[in-house]
C-alpha cells in the first residue's frame, strides 16, 4: 500500500519547505505576525504530541478562520480530532477551540483569503481566485479545509 498523498493534497515546493515556512516561523516566534501569520500549535491525533506550522490567520466580519490552501494535510486533521489549539505570536499564546465550515458557506471565505494571500498560495487553488465565482469557489471547497476559530 503506498503511502503518498490524496491527488487533492499538494506538497509544498522545496522552497517553502526549507526557506519560506522556517522563515516565516521564525519572525512569527519572536512576536513579529508576516501579514495575519501566526504559528499553529494542534495537538497529534496518534501521538497527543503538540505539532506547529506556520498557518495565515483570516479575519473577516470579526471572526477569525484558517483556511488549508494546501487542502487536508495533517495540521487539519490534528485539528478536527483535537477540536481546537494554541495560535501563537511571539510569546502570546491563544488557546481556541474550531468549527469547521461546511463547502457551501465557504465562498466568502476562500474569496477573502485570496484577496489576502494569492500571490503566496494561489498555485494551490487550481487557477481559481478572489475574482472567481460562487461556483468556481464552491467547486474547490472540499478541496480546502476552513476552521472557524473561536479563542477561549
Amino acid at each position: 500500500m503506498s503511502s503518498s498523498p490524496a491527488p487533492h493534497v499538494r506538497k509544498p515546493g522545496r522552497f517553502t519547505v526549507r526557506v519560506l515556512n522556517p522563515a516565516v516561523a521564525f519572525l512569527t516566534r519572536r512576536g513579529l505576525s508576516v501579514w495575519g501569520s501566526r504559528v499553529l500549535a494542534v495537538k497529534g491525533r496518534k501521538s497527543g504530541e503538540w505539532r506547529r506550522t506556520p498557518v495565515n490567520l483570516l479575519t473577516l466580519d470579526g471572526a477569525y478562520y484558517l483556511v488549508a490552501p494546501r487542502g487536508h494535510v495533517q495540521w487539519t486533521r490534528n485539528m478536527r480530532a483535537a477540536g481546537g489549539g494554541r495560535l501563537i505570536l511571539g510569546r502570546r499564546e491563544d488557546d481556541f477551540t474550531a468549527t469547521e465550515i461546511a463547502d457551501d458557506d465557504k465562498p466568502e471565505l476562500l474569496r477573502a483569503y485570496l484577496k489576502r494571500w494569492k500571490a503566496e498560495v494561489g498555485v494551490f487553488f487550481d487557477g481559481v481566485g478572489p475574482g472567481s465565482s460562487d461556483e468556481e469557489l464552491r467547486a474547490i471547497a472540499p478541496k480546502h479545509p476552513v476552521f472557524r476559530v473561536t479563542f477561549v
